[in-house]
């Protein structure tokens, strides 16, 4: 590797301190990380105005760079972002703890026991861009499963991240609990990136969350297994059988309630028999919201003012005001057009036909299959888990919403008195 040697060698010794701290975690009790949690909170609303200083710094930085304003919103923390944060480390400590539970204890002919137990994945590597609440979720998140993490949040953010995990360490402290435990990647150097996602001794999962260049960039260059996402491309399928109030509201809460995350509907599939119905209302809810409207040619026979969607349309994360929309056949074509185009990430059908929506759930392959629900349900906080690390859209390992069972792996255990194999 060129990267320069000091960078090198700053990035090998986190993560040799991760890996002592991870050992260390792996076997504290349950009492302990709720102590690190509740004191981090404490510590967190006490030095509130000395996080919002150094959040000015980097809000600052960032407009002279010539951030635009979305950019800024994301990266600006405010009293509440900060009391949001402390709520957030204090409903971590309340959630159960998964590591050391044994389940599926069985007994075998031979008399031996034979069960799983929950244990943590070890050191865990989360890049992230500018968005600090990220941070202190992250660290509450790893610290709960018994993990130690390694955090690489935006470089823009760099001042505001690292005085919130000031506030983690103190936390840390408090509970007996190493403060390598959580680290910040205090250098804003790219290289550092490409170093930890070469650092497979050392980190046992990366985590990337952020936008679609960041996932593919790891995809491309980390030699350790992620939990990740790379597109939310997310379908609502309006069935012929839908109740027409109930799909108009979650369509419009699916697209508008917020435009720029991952699990907002991208594309409507509208069934033809129930289109006419439906599609000229939605239509008229949207344009009065400003969303622009893309659709195919049966959907722009009902509504005219609809722009004319490109095969591109199908595929596209908008992450904006810009909706797609199909008039389709039957539920076959809807299954078959979200097979085609959608990212398996999170689909929802509306529908009062029970036969159709078992369908829906069994044939469409998505992290999150939705009933007569918007998309915007697919979250850990939404899903009871308290909070989650990220969205995974793999089959191994962790699938959706990945809150702190998903940050752990199971272990076979057995229990005798004395066998023997014959």
């Amino acid at each position: 590797m060129n990267a320069p040697l000091d960078i090198k060698s700053y990035m090998l010794e986190v993560g040799r301190r991760a890996r002592v701290a991870a050992r260390e975690l792996a076997r504290a009790d349950t009492d302990a990380k709720n102590r690190a949690l509740t004191a981090a909170a404490k510590a967190l609303r006490r030095d509130a105005k000395k996080l919002i200083a150094a959040n000015a710094d980097d809000l600052k930085s960032a407009r002279a760079g010539g951030k635009d304003a979305a950019f800024i919103d994301r990266l600006t923390l405010a009293e509440k972002t900060i009391e949001a944060m402390a709520e957030g480390l204090e409903e971590v400590a309340k959630l159960p703890d998964p590591v050391g539970e044994v389940s599926e204890l069985r007994e075998q002919p031979s008399g031996i026991k034979v069960g799983r137990m929950r244990v943590p994945l070890g050191v865990i590597g989360i890049i992230y861009e500018s968005r600090p609440n990220v941070t202190a979720d992250a660290a509450a998140l790893c610290l709960k499963a018994g993990n130690a993490c390694i955090l690489r949040g935006g470089s823009e953010a760099i001042r505001s991240n690292q005085a919130i995990t000031d506030c983690v360490h103190e936390g840390l402290s408090a509970a007996g609990l190493p403060e390598a435990a959580v680290q910040i990647i205090e250098t804003a150097d790219r290289t550092a990136v490409g170093i930890l996602l070469s650092m497979n001794e050392y980190v046992d999962i990366i985590v990337p969350r952020g936008g679609k260049d960041l996932i593919e960039r790891v995809m491309r260059e980390s030699r350790i297994p992620m939990i990740k996402h790379l597109d939310g491309v997310c379908h609502v399928y309006i069935d012929e059988r839908a109740d027409v109030e109930k799909a108009i509201r979650i369509a419009d809460n699916a697209k508008t309630q917020r435009y720029g995350v991952c699990n907002a509907m991208e594309t409507l599939l509208v069934n033809e028999k129930i289109a006419p119905k439906i599609l000229p209302r939605l239509a008229k809810i949207y344009m009065d919201k400003g969303v622009e409207l893309r659709g195919d040619d049966e959907a722009r026979k009902l509504v005219a003012a609809m722009k004319p969607a490109t095969e591109e349309d199908w595929y596209a994360e908008y992450l904006a005001p810009i909706l797609a929309v199909r008039v389709v056949k039957d539920l076959d074509a809807a299954i078959e057009h979200i097979g085609k185009y959608g990212s398996q990430h999170t689909d929802a059908i509306v529908t009062e036909d029970q036969a159709s929506a078992r369908r829906f759930l069994r044939e469409v392959d998505s992290s999150s299959v939705l009933v007569n629900a918007s998309t915007r349900f697919a979250d850990g906080f939404e899903y009871g888990l308290g909070a989650e690390i990220g969205i995974s859209t793999d089959k191994l390992h962790a699938r959706g919403p990945v809150g702190l069972e998903g940050l752990t792996s199971q272990k076979y255990v057995v229990f005798g008195n004395g066998q023997i194999r014959s």
